[in-house]
């Protein structure tokens, strides 16, 4: 291929085929709100080795001197943050008002409303992670929140604009079944639940959420931890468990239970 200015693209020497650049129909989508990161760098290396000496005995006693920081990288993981307005119909045996019988069929209908419901689209993190981080955000993209980190590698969405929708409504339709579940249902045992959902309103907004992935090695072994953004107070991480104590403690109980029988025997 070689660049032909009459063309303005590539083409071939040989057949005469013009390069022609694809646009995509369907494109992937970007974050529309970036929410500022309010710990910085350091801050987030105290919270980390604060973390560390936190975790109990089980751990083991040279964790904080024997685990070497290895990176501190800042992320802005993707998400849709949507508001919903649902009408759900429901069918479904219960063991409520059952009278001679172990089931009764039961039937509703429910008015359900969500607000800054968070959907993850992130790779970077486990669903776990994202699940544990999303409360600690401020959604408010008007925040006055100062950005104390700059360089921050920012994810596009894992599936493309048609999909999105299809993802949204999935959701929706898990947190009704689950509230329907909770709180409209009769009885205490449920068998063939059947559900019906209409929805009367889907608003969906794309957000970039700011979060500290800092990864360690103890004793050759790599850990990952998970800290947000904006609460350092919400982190998740890895950490070893000491195999010396653990069999301490069961050692110590064994010895405890067969002093008590011993003693129970004479």
């Amino acid at each position: 291929m070689t660049y032909e200015v009459k063309n303005r693209s590539a083409a071939c020497a040989f057949c005469g085929s013009v390069l022609k650049l694809e646009h995509p129909a369907d494109p992937v989508e970007e974050a529309q709100f970036l929410l500022p990161f309010s710990i910085d760098r350091d801050r987030a290396r105290a919270v980390f080795r604060e973390w560390l000496g936190s975790l109990g005995w089980f751990r083991p006693g040279d964790l904080i001197s024997g685990a070497r920081l290895e990176t501190v990288q800042p992320l802005h993981w993707v998400g849709w943050v949507f508001d919903a307005r649902a009408d759900l119909s429901w069918a479904a045996d219960t063991d409520h008002d059952t009278r001679r019988a172990d089931w009764a069929p039961h039937a509703g209908r429910a008015e359900l409303a969500y607000d800054d419901v968070v959907v993850p689209a992130t790779r970077g993190l486990t669903p776990q992670e994202a699940a544990h981080l999303v409360e600690s955000y401020d959604l408010d993209p008007r925040s006055t929140t100062t950005n104390l980190v700059d360089d921050a590698t920012v994810e596009r969405f894992n599936i493309p604009r048609s999909n999105a929708r299809t993802r949204l409504i999935q959701a929706v339709e898990q947190l009704a079944r689950r509230r329907l579940e909770e709180q409209y249902l009769p009885g205490r045992r449920t068998r063939n639940l059947k559900t019906a959902m209409v929805l009367r309103g889907l608003e969906a907004r794309r957000y970039a959420f700011p979060a500290w992935v800092l990864a360690y090695r103890y004793r050759k072994r790599l850990f990952r931890t998970v800290l947000s953004g904006q609460d350092a107070g919400c982190l998740k991480g890895e950490a070893p468990y000491s195999a010396v104590r653990i069999a301490a403690v069961v050692a110590g109980a064994v010895a405890a239970v067969l002093a008590l029988l011993a003693v129970i025997a004479t």
